[in-house]
């Protein structure tokens, strides 16, 4: 059987163009963002584990501060994908995980917003009943789109 292919930008081409056009702060709210959807699913599975958490937190001051720490925004983003690593099986616990700690890195890199959002896709379609699965995708994947645009002033259309 295929893998699902949960790439943003495969699947919606000029989302490759937009995240490239987009302001490095704006990316990292988007990143946020598609990390939180999803985020449940690790912290039901791992409710003392704040790793991901902390890791959207540490984002989110860089969002609203500016301060950047190489060594903060790094750890931080380890500490997510080490929790991802240590919940075992591959589900949407972890893929929630790996989304997070790839949207805290898009204070680095900002181009590691759609690994985020790729992340998000992924722990959609784990949490989801497998006939549901697609449809829950396209949803996820049409709201990532749609907020990208609201994000930079764009219309949604």
């Amino acid at each position: 059987m295929k893998k699902p292919d949960f790439s943003v930008t495969h699947k919606d081409p000029g989302l490759r163009q937009l995240v490239q056009q987009t302001d490095h702060r704006i990316l990292a709210v988007w990143a946020a963002e598609c990390a939180a959807r999803v985020l449940m699913h690790f912290e039901l599975q791992q409710p003392q584990d704040p790793r991901p958490r902390q890791a959207l937190d540490r984002l989110q001051a860089w969002i609203d501060t500016g301060v950047f720490r190489m060594a903060e925004i790094r750890g931080a983003s380890l500490a997510a994908h080490a929790a991802a690593r240590e919940v075992g099986e591959d589900g949407a616990a972890r893929s929630a995980a790996r989304a997070a700690g790839q949207a805290v890195a898009t204070a680095h890199v900002p181009t590691h917003s759609v690994g985020a959002a790729n992340y998000a896709l992924q722990a959609v379609h784990r949490a989801s009943a497998p006939v549901d699965a697609p449809t829950a995708v396209a949803n996820e994947r049409e709201w990532q789109r749609k907020r990208l645009l609201e994000l930079r002033g764009s219309p949604t259309s």
